[in-house]
């Protein structure tokens, strides 16, 4: 046989779509999604098979966990102890489980997350209400198939009493296919199957009348009825978990926080740990010490205040940022037919009370045919007492017991199984007593058999069944409700005063992107002075504000984005130390850097705008409200042409007037108010209009005639005009010449482009900063006051080689929130 007739060729998709197809069949039916019949998983259903094959039940002794995983893994479940063991812990465990399906007796883990100890170390059995999980089995109630090794027998589906589905709810992930019930409560889901039952077409709303909503058995409050609606029609909704708190005042007028439950599926010890490190953080103002009260007596969780501590801001920002409060999703998919599917509230109970008509119709005709079988024996035995006399006369002709047997037959007409019973008859059975004793079984035997067969012929009374069984069950293990349900939804709202103590700080930025925040304290401590600032060597200080730990900056760069960045986020410093790179406290690009800060305290401020002015002229102003995030990273603040940059970003009242200034020497002035209010992420409209190799080195402010506009060259020269001299125009123009620069090949140039331009109103101080970040000192009043078209007058000698770089205006605290 050659190579080529050995092997068929296959396509690797058509193979491993094949296998995982098998693989994902699998999980689905037999290992993570409960059938939606009796609410378990394979593992589970195992499980407690095993332990009632055993006779591991609630009458008896507790049963080491071991054997029990040994009995499960070598007879029904072929797969490692460890995931047998777990399946077995989750139901001991009675904070994930509505009703206990295992009696556990050992460490069983608790609600801290600590594990459970070895199974050779626990003990367990089943819990009394897993017996109506198993009840009737033996009766022929449900199906069998054979075990993985065709050695033993075991149920596709448990026979399931109550609804446990619903009562103890499900979690689990398989292939495609998830799901997530929550735990209900007992009596109100077996009230709803009996509603179902004698209503068929009874609608959702009435069925919601029985049950509520889910009952976690961690209790705490439920909130959203609409999330509820949601998922009992669809099978898909969200909650929300709320753990039960209650202020409680102290002596002193200290005040603390008591939580007695906490949300299903909550790790206490990791709510605990979050809580006390958002203490030690110091993220909230307020809470002196956070302790875990809980003992026999239930859970207590205690977080003790400060005096004048507000307690309610600081229990919302807990509910907000800790899992006191978390969102649950219902996603109720279960196995039916086979075949996994998303269910609503009423198909989940139509499709238990189907299986309920099958087994109590499965356990009558079993115990039917028990009758009957038995009801024959005895009209057999009733007849032969009769006629006893000649019954003993034929025995005792007959040479042996099958010739007996068969002399009864013939002779009496009795059957085979009645010849064999009176064959089997005890003397002592022959008294009188006796004999009317058989008579009188037959007789209830003949009531039973009615009974039975009008079950079988009669739905209303199959009905009646299955409601008296379920209501005897509802009577011996219901409990009452543990969680609250609340219609609406509360929104969590956290005010700023409650996180943050309000405090008048210093807030720095320097040339190389180092930011700090300082107390007052500190300032005063070391001085006073501005100019003592910690700083890196040959860094610089270019910004100050003088701000609230409430306020926020907004923080803009040059290609466009903005940054909301509250005060209180800044890292604080000493006034001596340099402070941390603002990259450490935003996501700012390594491309971009900062054109604008703008301190503020409320961005819903009435007609405020901001006004944006680029290195290619556009001019765009926005309402300042339309800043305001709740997103950390960059948002967009402007649109940009692809050579473009923003140049600055400032706030206005809009009643100004602003005045460009170009490298090249040119200016235009105009009322801010031309430039209409546009939205976030526009690009604006001209404000001036360039030369090919021109752009805008300065946006000024300017009011009225008063004042001078200064100007400075890369080569130090400058001059002040007054800006009387500068005429209002409309935006988009050319402008007017501000300063002229001198051409000639012997003449001393006085700079090649305008580095910076100011409006002086009061006297300032300019710092220039040369390319080795050298400082030079200009003082506004020593700057000559010339005409519009003059060359200016050498201020900063920088050099022969030297230019100015930089220019810093000596900064001063900004309190005015115009930055």
């Amino acid at each position: 046989m050659s190579l080529s007739e050995q092997f068929l060729p296959a396509y690797l998709e058509e193979v491993v779509g094949d296998r995982f197809g098998r693989y994902s069949k699998y999980i689905i039916q037999d290992r993570a999604i409960p059938d939606v019949r009796d609410g378990l998983k394979p593992v589970q259903r195992r499980i407690l098979y095993a332990m009632y094959d055993s006779g591991n039940t609630p009458d008896k002794p507790y049963r080491k966990s071991a054997k029990t995983v040994g009995d499960v893994m070598g007879n029904y479940h072929p797969h490692g102890d460890s995931a047998i063991y777990e399946g077995m812990v989750r139901m001991a465990q009675p904070w994930k489980m509505g009703h206990v399906l295992v009696q556990g007796h050992g460490n069983w883990g608790s609600v801290d997350d600590d594990p459970a100890a070895a199974m050779r170390y626990t003990e367990a059995r089943l819990s009394p209400i897993a017996m109506e999980l198993l009840r009737d089995i033996e009766k022929r109630t449900v199906l069998f198939k054979d075990n993985f090794d065709n050695t033993a027998k075991e149920p596709v589906v448990l026979p399931s009493r109550y609804p446990n589905l619903l009562v103890n709810g499900a979690s689990g992930i398989s292939a495609g296919f998830a799901t997530e019930i929550p735990p209900h409560n007992l009596r109100e889901v077996i009230d709803a199957c009996i509603a179902v039952m004698q209503k068929p077409d009874i609608e959702l709303a009435d069925i919601m009348t029985f049950i509520k909503g889910p009952d976690f058995p961690t209790g705490g409050i439920i909130m959203g009825r609409e999330g509820i609606l949601d998922a009992y029609r669809t099978g898909k909704g969200r909650i929300y978990i709320r753990a039960k708190t209650e202020i409680e005042s102290l002596r002193g007028g200290k005040q603390q926080i008591v939580i007695t439950e906490i949300p299903y599926q909550v790790v206490k010890s990791r709510l605990v740990t979050a809580m006390e490190n958002i203490r030690l953080e110091k993220k909230v103002e307020g809470i002196a010490e956070v302790r875990d009260e809980s003992g026999r007596d239930g859970q207590r969780i205690v977080v003790e205040l400060k005096k004048d501590a507000d307690a309610n801001g600081i229990l919302a920002y807990l509910l907000k940022k800790t899992d006191l409060q978390v969102n649950y999703n219902f996603n109720m998919v279960a196995i039916v037919n086979k075949t996994p599917q998303q269910l609503g509230l009423k198909a989940m109970l139509e499709a238990y009370i189907a299986h309920q008509r099958e087994v109590v119709t499965h356990r009558t005709q079993y115990e039917l045919e028990r009758a009957e079988d038995r009801a024959h024996v005895l009209e057999g035995l009733v007849k032969a007492l009769n006629i006893l006399d000649e019954v003993i006369n034929a025995i005792k002709a007959s040479k042996n017991r099958q010739d007996a047997q068969k002399n009864l037959e013939w002779m009496f007409g009795f059957t085979e199984r009645q010849a064999d019973s009176i064959l089997t008859l005890q003397l002592y059975r022959l008294t009188n007593l006796e004999i009317h004793q058989l008579q009188k079984e037959l007789d209830e035997l003949m009531k039973k058999i009615d009974n039975l067969r009008s079950i079988l012929d009669n739905d209303k009374k199959l009905i009646g069944v299955i409601r008296k069984e379920l209501l005897e069950i509802r009577e011996k293990y219901g409990v009452d409700r543990r969680s609250d349900i609340q219609d609406e939804v509360e929104e969590i709202k956290v005010n700023l005063e409650v996180l943050v103590n309000a405090e008048d700080v210093l807030v720095t930025l320097s040339k190389d992107g180092y930011i700090k925040r300082t107390s007052m304290l500190s300032f005063t401590r070391s001085g006073g002075e501005l100019e003592s600032s910690g700083v890196k060597e040959g860094d610089y200080i270019t910004r100050l504000f003088e701000v609230n730990t409430l306020d926020s900056l907004l923080i803009f760069t040059d290609r466009g984005q903005y940054f909301l960045l509250p005060v209180h986020q800044i890292p604080e410093y000493k006034w001596k130390d340099a402070g941390t790179a603002i990259v450490n406290v935003i996501q700012l690009p390594k491309e971009d850097s900062i054109v604008s800060v703008i301190p503020v305290s409320n961005l819903d401020e009435a007609g405020k705008t901001l006004v944006f002015v680029t290195r290619k002229g556009q001019v765009k102003r926005t309402e300042l409200k339309d800043y305001a995030t709740k997103r950390t990273g960059a948002v967009a603040a402007v649109k940009l042409a692809a050579d473009d940059q923003v140049l600055s970003v400032t706030m206005s009242d809009g009643t100004k007037e602003m005045m460009l200034v170009t490298k090249g020497g040119m200016s235009i002035r105009f009322r801010e108010s031309e430039v209409n209010s546009m939205g976030r992420v526009s690009g604006g409209v001209r404000g001036i209009q360039l030369r090919d190799d021109d752009e805008v080195v300065a946006s000024l402010w300017v009011e009225e005639d008063e004042g001078e506009v200064l100007t400075i060259t890369d080569l130090g020269y400058g001059k002040r005009s007054l800006l009387i001299d500068y005429a209002a125009q409309s935006r988009g123009g050319k402008g007017i010449v501000t300063f002229e620069f001198k051409e000639g090949k012997r003449v001393k140039p006085n700079g090649n482009v305008i580095v910076g331009a100011f409006y002086c109103r009061e006297p300032m101080d300019i710092t220039a900063y040369d390319q080795h970040g050298q400082p030079y000192l200009i003082h506004s009043e020593k700057v000559p006051i010339a005409e519009r078209k003059s060359v200016g007058k050498l201020l900063v000698d920088v050099g022969k080689n030297g230019i100015v770089q930089d220019l810093v205006v000596h900064p001063k605290p900004e309190q005015n929130k115009e930055g």
